[in-house]
This record gives structure tokens, C-alpha cells and sequence, in this order.
């Protein structure tokens, strides 16, 4: 691969984005600074750095994200932007990257709803954590309109009906946190489920939050809006489910 693909493929940007931003000049290789953009590397297990940054070449993508309000998980939004803008270009059109076009989101948060969003270019990864025979559990944070009491609570673990379901809808968990503070933890990925089931037991969303897949919790020093790599860590807390 030629240094100046990989580290397109790495988001670093295109050879002409990188100028002034990533110096190609301080990219290191085997211990010395490598100054051509053409020059051929095997990206298996390559270390290098940029601006004196360790960096690991990454085959795949795996990212975190912390979806502000007001963004479409879609490439093709309507009435507000795509969540895919936050992201550097190089990211959304990695090159290389098997059948998908760069990284999707996997699954999706409504365009008000904010919290962890998980991205990839790896389909495989994407097809478990969204399969419904994995039981992936995701954590929200909800604010609710009314006080919750706990016999409430223990309707929405019990499973509430929703219009089109044949069966009962259940969360694995409902906690009290505060008054109007509900965490709800789901296994499921139906359409505005937390909204609806909330309303089935007689009460309003006001705020959704996504705070935790699996094991993987969003940090507090991730800002709304940015995003980073996941670290090997992080992807073994995914481990149990993906």
C-alpha cells in the first residue's frame, strides 16, 4: 500500500489534506523518517508515527461516537444533517474497506436522541451487534415528563403491548434513578421503542440519552459531536456480544 493510501484509509485525509496537518515528512517507518507519499509499506502490523503520535495501522474501523441533537443516522438525511458529517471524509470513504462504502453506524439513535453511537466498515461486526439473537444490551438514560413509580417500572419489564407487536415488549432492566430519571436497559432495537413502551405505561419521554452498549460506556471526556477510535479495551468489552 502506498503511504499516502494508508494513511487516507487511516482518516489522516488525502496527501493534499494532510499538508500543513499531518506531515508526511514525519512519518516514521523502521526507525527512520519517511519523506515520499509513494512509497510502498506493508501495513501488517505497521507502527509508525505522525508528528511524533504512535499510530497502529487499522484494518478495519471501529469508532465511537457521542451523537449530539439535531443529526440522522443517514447517509441521506431529510430535514437535519447526517451524523456522518462529524466525521473526517477519509472515514466515510475508506478505501479498500471490503462491500461497504466506508463506515456505517451500527444501528441507529433518532435525530433528537443523543449519547454513544457505534461505527464501522466491518460487516460482520455490524451484522452481530445488531443481530436480535445476540440480546446486545443498551443502556439509556431517559427523562421522562411525569414521575415514574415503581409499579411502572415493573410494567416495563414485565413486557407492555405496542400496536404492532404480537407479543409483549420487555426491557431487561427499569431503574428509578431520580423521579423524572428512568435507565432502561433494552436487548431489542424496535422503532422509537423507548418512546413507545414509555408511553404505554402512561407516561412521556423528554429526553433520550445512549449511555452504554454492552460493556462499552461512553466516557464523560468524549464531547457531543466527536468521536475517536475504539481502543483494543474497547473492543474487547464488546467481546461477549460481538
Amino acid at each position: 500500500m502506498r503511504l499516502d493510501d494508508l494513511l487516507f484509509s487511516q482518516g489522516f485525509g488525502t496527501r493534499r489534506q494532510c499538508t500543513g496537518r499531518v506531515q508526511l515528512g514525519q512519518v516514521a517507518l523502521e526507525g527512520a523518517v519517511c519523506t515520499d507519499p509513494a512509497r510502498d509499506v506493508d501495513p501488517e502490523g505497521l507502527a509508525f508515527s505522525v508528528e511524533g503520535e504512535p499510530w497502529v495501522w487499522q484494518e478495519r474501523a471501529y469508532l465511537m461516537l457521542h451523537k449530539p441533537a439535531g443529526y440522522e443516522c443517514s447517509h441521506r438525511p431529510g430535514a437535519w444533517p447526517s451524523v456522518y458529517t462529524l466525521l473526517p471524509a477519509p472515514l466515510r470513504r475508506r478505501p479498500g474497506a471490503g462491500k461497504l462504502n466506508g463506515v456505517q453506524a451500527v444501528g441507529r439513535l433518532d435525530q433528537d436522541t443523543t449519547g454513544l453511537l457505534l461505527l464501522s466498515d466491518d460487516g460482520a461486526f455490524i451484522h452481530r451487534m445488531n443481530s436480535p439473537r445476540r440480546h446486545v444490551p443498551k443502556v439509556y438514560e431517559v427523562t421522562l415528563k411525569h414521575p415514574m413509580d415503581e409499579a411502572q417500572c415493573g410494567r416495563l419489564t414485565a413486557g407492555v403491548r405496542l400496536d404492532d407487536e404480537p407479543r409483549p415488549v420487555r426491557a431487561a432492566a427499569a431503574e428509578r434513578v431520580a423521579e423524572r430519571h428512568l435507565r432502561l436497559t433494552l436487548t431489542e432495537g424496535k422503532y422509537h421503542q423507548v418512546k413507545r413502551m414509555v408511553a404505554a405505561v402512561g407516561n412521556r419521554v423528554e429526553a433520550l440519552h445512549r449511555s452504554r452498549i454492552g460493556a462499552l460506556e461512553l466516557t464523560p471526556d468524549l464531547a457531543p459531536g466527536r468521536w475517536r477510535w475504539l481502543s483494543p479495551q474497547d473492543l474487547a468489552a464488546l467481546a461477549p456480544v460481538a
